[in-house]
C-alpha cells in the first residue's frame, strides 16, 4: 500500500514538473513599439526597416528566433540584416511563420529571456515585385499596399504604439500621389500626415499608440507611373511573351538609359526640382485627400490652394481692395497705395495685412510683411480645407472661372460684357492662360467700371487712351457715367500690373516665394524614435499589391 501511495505521488510530481516545463515553453511577449519605415523605390523595389521593441512576459519562452513575413519570394537575401540592442545577429532561412515567405532572425546570445526587454531591429534592402496597376487609374497610376509583420494573437499581449512610414519615390510633389483608407479594423486615424524625409521624399506617416500586433493592419497609397519603370509593375501579361529576349534588350536599354540620367539627366533634374519645390508653398497636409469639396472660398484663397504664382495672388488682392473702396492706388509705378481712412467694412484679413504691408515705404520690410502676410494665409486656408479633398475642391472652383469666362466671351454688347468681367474679375484670373485670354477677349471697346480711376492714376489726366461715353442702362437698372477705353489697353493693363508687381514688388518671385515656402512647406528632418531604427517580431505577414489578396496569417516563434 505505501508503495503505491509513493508511486503515485512521484507520478503526479512528475506530471506537474513536465506540465510546468511544458507551459513555460509557450511564447508570451507583449511589443511596446513598432516602427515601420517602408521605402518605395526609384528602381520599383521595396525596402523595409522595422524596429520592435519587446517585452518578454515572466516564465514564458525565451525569444531566441524572430520570424519576419515578406510580401513574396522576390527579395535578396544577402541584403537582409539585424541586430538586437545594436548587437548583430544572424540571418536564417528557417522561416516557421504563416504566410508562405519570410526569414527568421536568429537572435543567438542577444536572445530576450523571460522579463527581459530588447530592440530587434531588421532591414530588408531589395523586395522586388511589389508594385501594381492602380484599380482606379491603370493607365497613369501605379498601387503599392504594404501589410506590416504581425503576431499570432495567443503570443501577444497588450497595446502597441504602430508607426507606419511610405517613404515614396523621389522628385514628386506632394498632390500628385493618394493615400488609401488602412484596412483590418485600423483604431486611429485614417489619414496620415504628410511631410518630407531627409532625401526630399513626399512621406505619409499612420501612428496609432494603441494599436495591437495581432491585427492585419492595412496600409496603401497610389503614385503616377512615371517616378518608376515600367517594367517593375507586375501586369498579367495579354499573350504569351519571350521574357527571356525581353529581359536582355532591357538590360541594354535600361545601362544605356541609366548611364544618361546619371551623368547627364540627374543633375539637371536635380536643380529643376529644386527650382519647382521652392514654388510649392503649400504645405503637404492640405494636398492629403480628404473628403468633399470645400465651398465659400474666396478667389485669392482659391488661388492659394491652386498654388497660383504669388505675383497673380498678391494682384488679385490689390483689385481686390480697391473695388471694395479699401485703397487708391496713388502711383502705379513703384507701386504706392493710400489706404482708405477709415477702412470698410468687411474686409478679409489678407487685405488688411496687405494695406499694413504697403504702409511700409522700404521695399525690404515690406517684402517681409508681405510674406508674413501669405503665410498666415496659407495656414488659414489649411485650416479651412481640414476634412475636405483638395483634388475635388480644385475642379469646383476652376468650374466657376470657367463658367465666369464663358459668360463673358458669350456676352452680346460691349456693356454687358465689361459688367461681368467686372464682377468675375478676380476668377477670370485664376485661368493660367489668364494673359493670353484677356487680350483674346477684349478686342473692342471696353466701358472701365466707376472704381478704375483707384486703380489707374493716369486715367483723368489723360496718360491712358480714352472715347467719351456714357455707360447706358446696365442689367439690374443702375446707370452711371463711365468711360470706354479700347480694349487691348485695358488687357495691357491687367497683365502688366501682375508683371509688375512680380517685378516692383516682390523682386525675385522664386526667391520671395522660397521665403515662404520655408515657413509653409519646409524639408524636414526625420528622426529615429529612441535613436536606432529596429524591426523584427514573430511569425508575421506582409503584402504589396492593388486590390489583391493576401495569404498571409500570424503564428509561429
Amino acid at each position: 500500500m505505501k508503495l503505491r501511495i509513493f508511486t503515485t505521488l512521484l507520478i503526479v510530481s512528475l506530471m506537474f514538473v513536465l506540465t510546468s516545463s511544458v507551459l513555460a515553453q509557450e511564447y508570451l511577449f507583449s511589443v511596446e513599439q513598432e516602427i515601420v519605415h517602408a521605402y518605395w523605390n526609384d528602381d520599383g523595389t521595396l525596402s523595409l526597416d522595422y524596429t520592435f521593441v519587446f517585452v518578454n512576459q515572466p516564465g514564458a519562452h525565451v525569444i531566441d528566433f524572430v520570424d519576419v513575413g515578406l510580401p513574396n519570394g522576390s527579395y535578396d537575401f544577402n541584403s537582409i540584416s539585424a541586430d538586437v540592442d545594436g548587437r548583430s545577429v544572424s540571418i536564417s532561412s528557417d522561416y516557421q511563420g504563416e504566410g508562405g515567405f519570410g526569414v527568421a532572425v536568429d537572435l543567438g546570445s542577444a536572445a530576450i529571456q523571460p522579463g527581459q526587454r530588447g530592440t530587434v531591429h531588421v532591414t530588408i534592402g531589395t523586395i522586388r515585385n511589389v508594385l501594381y496597376e492602380d484599380s482606379n487609374e491603370p493607365e497613369t497610376y501605379t498601387s503599392a499596399v504594404f501589410m506590416p509583420t504581425y503576431f499570432g494573437r495567443s503570443y501577444v499581449v497588450g497595446t502597441t504604439d504602430i508607426s507606419v512610414n511610405f517613404h515614396l519615390p523621389a522628385g514628386m510633389s506632394p498632390e500628385e500621389p493618394r493615400y488609401h483608407v488602412p484596412s483590418g479594423g485600423w483604431p486611429c486615424d485614417s489619414q496620415p500626415s504628410a511631410t518630407y524625409d531627409d532625401q526630399n521624399r513626399v512621406t505619409y506617416t499612420w501612428r496609432c499608440p494603441n494599436a495591437n500586433m495581432y491585427s492585419e493592419y492595412t496600409f496603401g497609397t497610389s503614385f503616377p507611373k512615371q517616378y518608376v519603370p515600367a517594367g517593375s509593375i507586375v501586369t498579367t501579361p495579354a499573350f504569351n511573351f519571350d521574357f527571356g529576349a525581353i529581359i536582355d534588350n532591357l538590360l541594354t536599354y535600361a545601362f544605356c538609359c541609366c548611364f544618361g540620367a546619371i551623368f547627364i539627366g540627374a543633375p539637371i533634374l536635380g536643380v529643376i526640382n529644386e527650382r519647382k519645390r521652392k514654388l510649392k508653398y503649400l504645405p503637404p497636409k492640405i494636398s492629403i485627400e480628404g473628403h468633399g469639396v470645400k465651398r465659400g472660398l474666396t478667389a485669392v484663397e482659391a488661388a492659394i490652394l491652386m498654388e497660383q504664382p504669388l505675383d497673380k495672388a498678391m494682384t488679385m488682392i490689390l483689385f481686390s481692395i480697391v473695388k471694395k473702396d479699401a485703397a487708391t492706388v496713388l502711383r502705379r509705378d513703384p507701386l504706392e497705395i493710400q489706404p482708405a481712412s477709415p477702412l470698410p467694412e468687411g474686409l478679409h484679413q489678407y487685405e488688411k495685412d496687405f494695406l499694413a504691408a504697403f504702409a511700409e515705404k522700404n521695399q525690404g520690410p515690406r517684402r517681409k510683411l508681405l510674406q508674413e502676410m501669405t503665410v498666415n494665409l496659407v495656414k488659414s486656408i489649411g485650416e479651412k480645407m481640414k476634412g475636405f479633398s483638395r483634388k475635388e475642391t480644385i475642379p469646383y472652383y476652376r468650374g466657376i472661372m470657367e463658367r465666369a469666362w464663358q459668360q463673358i466671351e458669350a456676352a452680346g454688347t460691349p456693356e454687358v460684357k465689361s459688367q461681368m468681367y467686372e464682377e468675375a474679375l478676380e476668377w477670370t484670373m485664376l485661368d493660367k492662360d489668364y494673359d493670353n485670354r484677356t487680350r483674346r477677349v477684349f478686342t473692342g471697346p471696353i466701358f472701365v467700371p466707376m472704381w478704375w480711376g483707384r486703380y489707374d492714376p493716369g486715367f483723368g489726366g489723360g496718360a491712358s487712351p480714352k472715347v467719351a461715353s456714357l455707360t447706358p442702362s446696365v442689367p439690374g437698372g443702375r446707370s452711371s457715367p463711365s468711360l470706354s477705353l479700347p480694349g487691348s489697353a485695358v488687357a495691357a493693363s491687367m497683365v502688366n500690373s501682375v508683371q509688375g508687381f512680380s517685378s516692383k514688388i516682390l523682386g525675385d518671385l522664386g526667391s520671395f516665394t522660397s521665403g515662404v515656402t520655408q515657413r509653409t512647406n519646409p524639408v524636414p528632418k526625420t528622426s529615429s524614435a529612441g535613436g536606432s531604427r529596429s524591426s523584427g517580431g514573430g511569425s508575421s505577414c506582409a503584402c504589396a499589391c492593388a486590390g489583391c489578396a493576401c495569404a498571409c496569417a500570424g503564428g509561429g516563434r
